[in-house]
């Protein structure tokens, strides 16, 4: 067992490196940025930016998760990394997840190709649950059958990497919204002391790079994260999800609760499902398709209502941040589950969900 002084000085040297690394490494592929992830110029733009920039943020993502997946390796645990099936499954998932949206950067993919690369990475993550000693599966666990968790973890998956991607449509949106979520699980692993946790370095990790990528995807933009990009944080966002929300279990109690966990879910991912919600059934309703990009999410219709982007980003992130907060005050304070939590909870979910819906029911001729 590490000291708490070891621990400390380990994470804080780790942490301030990969923002700087970050810094650095997108400072360095925006200078010799040419053509990847800038394939606007003979298509219609369908980017909330009327300027093609570099879409190279996922690289540095990818890097750092690398990096930190060496760090745990070197500082923690060098013996047992690789022969955890669980952690194989992670790095591979990933992997295929960041390199199937780097070829859609540079080449653009079919839209089929990305679902069954989506659907493999939910059966990887799957079948190394299997050989694992770890006690955070990474199916998730709400019904008796194998069979439905099956289905309902390769959904999850599908929809978290799908959603991520298409909140990515303004400038720090996708970054800020992943920041939190992912700040969430690091504190829901610091109240159970996880510091030793190959997941806490990843965690600890993403934020950094966040950080650091954030730095160019603020407003007015250098940079973009890419397909590269949303899909690595698409799929990390779901694998911490599955780990630390929808298998939560009661701090106190160590019992789970089906509808604690499902409504902690819904707190803590409101923006990306409430942004993908409005934008399917609004393309349905208007018979076309979800899958094709358009100017019509809940960032730009908050545009078209006369707010500027800036004010945009700090809506978004003033929400994320009050969901961070209501997830924490339910999984360390909130014990006694009761159908008067879940309703109140649910009602904040919905007063979001509502909020951002009508929005995207006004000036509908500016949508494309």
């Amino acid at each position: 067992m590490a000291s708490e002084e070891y621990i400390f000085l380990i994470y804080t040297g780790f942490f301030i490196s990969i923002i700087l690394f970050c810094i650095l490494i997108n400072t360095i592929l925006l200078k010799f940025a040419t053509t990847l992830g800038i394939r606007n110029n003979e298509k219609p733009i369908i980017r909330w930016s009327a300027v093609s920039k570099p879409s190279l943020g996922g690289i540095s993502f990818y890097i750092s998760f690398l990096i930190s997946t060496g760090c745990y390796g070197i500082f923690f645990n060098s013996q047992s990394l690789f022969n955890d099936g669980q952690v194989i499954g992670v790095i591979g998932a990933i992997s295929l997840a960041f390199l199937m949206g780097l070829a859609d950067d540079a080449y653009n993919t079919k839209p089929r190709l990305k679902f069954l690369v989506q659907v493999f990475c939910g059966i990887i993550l799957i079948i190394s649950s299997k050989y694992t000693n770890q006690n955070e599966s990474l199916v998730i666990q709400l019904f008796e059958s194998n069979y439905l968790n099956y289905s309902i973890t390769i959904f999850w998956v599908v929809a978290m990497m799908n959603s991520i991607n298409m909140l990515d449509n303004m400038d720090g949106i996708t970054a800020q919204t992943s920041f939190f979520i992912i700040t969430t699980a690091i504190i829901f692993l610091s109240f159970n002391s996880g510091f030793e946790k190959y997941d806490y370095m990843i965690c600890l990790g993403a934020i950094g790079s966040l950080i650091g990528f954030l730095f160019y995807n603020f407003h007015p933009s250098r940079m973009f994260m890419g397909d590269s990009g949303s899909q690595f944080l698409g799929l990390l966002v779901a694998i911490i999800g599955i780990k630390y929300f929808w298998n939560i279990e009661d701090f106190k109690t160590r019992t789970t609760i089906p509808t604690k966990q499902i409504v902690t879910v819904l707190i803590v991912f409101t923006l990306p499902i409430v942004d993908t919600t409005s934008v399917v059934i609004n393309r349905i309703a208007r018979k076309s398709s979800p899958f094709v990009g358009g100017k019509d999410h809940t960032t730009h219709h908050l545009s078209y209502l006369g707010f500027n982007d800036t004010q945009i980003s700090f809506i978004f992130a003033g929400i994320s941040f009050l969901s961070c907060i209501i997830a924490i005050s339910i999984y360390r304070f909130v014990h006694h589950w009761t159908w008067i939590n879940t309703t109140l909870y649910i009602i904040y979910f919905l007063a979001i969900f509502l909020s951002l819906y009508f929005t995207t029911q006004q000036h509908k001729d500016k949508r494309q």
